[in-house]
């Protein structure tokens, strides 16, 4: 780097975001993370003895990926080179593994390289490292927010140790931002900044555990006011005008997504409508298709409510129509009240588990065949044509008998005795109960 290119770097690092320049530089200015991080934790012995393995940081936006990456970078002995897989290909991979190889050679020193959005990179990229994370060429240090289990490849997973990261609390996020206003070199201490703990944790459980975020809304509060007076005193309605709207977590494409809508359909399988409720209102905040939504609710009305209140996959089926039909933002009252309908219904999946059984049972015993009166007409009459017709059954029309019901085999031989359907005592589901036991269960 020659001096233009110093000069350049201060010049940015000066210009830089509050939130870029307040990244922590040692273990000791990280908050958060206890888990991983804390003083006897494996992390933290292996980065603080230089004997890091290639690892895989996995967290939300904002947790400390990039900044722990750096804090290692710093620690340790080894060379450090950093890519971003949104805009790295093979080409950028190529090259960087031969200057770890040079590294190697001449200097006898590792290079850890670090790739942000690790999950950004395809198969054949992601095939492109793994020779040279298993001989050691390069210490790799990844960065996702989305689970590496899925988007990752299992044999480069298999030769990196996983650390999750968490969520930020609201705790760390005040200390991080008290920290940012003593800072005098780096911070906002060099402003006689007015901000009381009350507006402090109001920007924290505003910022969804997202550091970056509190720190730029921190900042922003803090410009807005700078030419008004000495005395920048920054209050609720500076936040609130800087803010706009609050930061909720929710990536349709990854694990957020997945893991909203797992919170969303168990909630209405265990009959807390206001979970589901909740629930719904972060998806729909997150700009979820609401058709997507609709058929979740359609399938939990049936899977999981049955034959226990049958209006359940009415309502739901209906709203699903509805609201392709009406649209948004008013559709949100559509699958509000399907949801809670859904919700709030008596449950069981017989049915579900009914069906089940059945697929398993065709797809792995011999299960015979029909009994031949109830086969097609066409059937019934080469039957009776060429078979021995003395000892041959007819089919008995249920409406031709009393209460529209006879005894007769309708499952083949070799399962006659199966009970697919075992109804609950729940809502309906009673009824139809007492009415197969009344009837045997349609067993002759």
């Amino acid at each position: 780097m020659d001096m233009f290119e110093m000069l350049a770097q201060k010049q940015l690092e000066n210009q830089a975001p509050l939130a870029e320049r307040m990244k922590p530089e040692s273990l000791d200015d990280f908050f958060g993370q206890e888990k991983i991080l804390g003083s006897e934790k494996l992390l933290t012995k292996l980065i603080k003895t230089d004997r890091l393995g290639s690892i895989l940081l996995y967290g939300p936006p904002g947790s400390g990926k990039t900044s722990l990456a750096k804090i290692i970078a710093k620690t340790t002995e080894a060379a450090f080179m950093s890519l971003n897989a949104v805009t790295a290909g093979v080409k950028d991979i190529r090259e960087m593994v031969q200057v770890a190889k040079d590294n190697l050679a001449m200097y006898q020193k590792r290079t850890l390289l670090f790739i942000d959005e690790i999950h950004r990179f395809n198969k054949s990229q992601q095939d492109a490292l793994l020779p040279f994370v298993e001989d050691g060429t390069i210490i790799l240090i990844g960065a996702t927010t989305e689970n590496p289990y899925f988007e990752v490849n299992g044999a480069l997973i298999s030769r990196s140790s996983v650390f999750r990261m968490e969520k930020l609390t609201v705790e760390n996020l005040m200390n991080i931002m008290l920290r940012a206003l003593k800072d005098e070199q780096k911070g906002l201490g060099g402003l006689s900044v007015k901000i009381s703990e009350e507006v402090l944790l109001y920007i924290a459980e505003m910022s969804s555990g997202d550091a970056r975020r509190a720190l730029n809304i921190l900042e922003l509060s803090v410009l807005s006011k700078a030419d008004l007076s000495d005395e920048l005193v920054i209050t609720f309605d500076d936040v609130d005008e800087c803010m706009q709207m609050k930061h909720t977590p929710y990536d349709k494409d990854g694990d957020n997504h997945y893991d909203i809508t797992s919170a969303f359909i168990k909630s209405m399988r265990g009959s807390d409508p206001d979970a589901a409720l909740f629930y719904l209102g972060k998806m729909i905040y997150g700009g979820e298709d609401p058709r997507f939504i609709a058929r979740r609710i359609v399938i939990c009305a049936s899977e999981d409510v049955g034959n226990a209140d049958p209006m359940a996959l009415v309502v739901a089926n209906s709203a699903a129509q509805a609201v392709d039909f009406i649209g948004m933002p008013e559709g949100r009252i559509l699958l509000a009240q399907a949801a809670s309908y859904v919700a709030s219904a008596p449950k069981s999946n017989a049915s579900y588990m009914g069906i089940n059984e059945v697929m398993n049972d065709i797809s792995t015993m011999e299960t015979g065949t029909m009994p031949y009166y109830l086969k097609d007409g066409t059937s019934l009459k080469l039957e009776r044509q060429y078979g021995d017709t003395g000892k041959m059954e007819r089919y008995k029309y249920p409406h031709d008998f009393d209460q529209h019901y006879v005894k007769q085999q309708y499952l083949p031989d070799q399962i006659k005795e199966k009970r697919y359907y075992s109804p609950s005592d729940n809502g309906h589901e009673k009824i139809i109960k007492a009415y197969l036991e009344r009837t045997k269960y349609n067993k002759p």
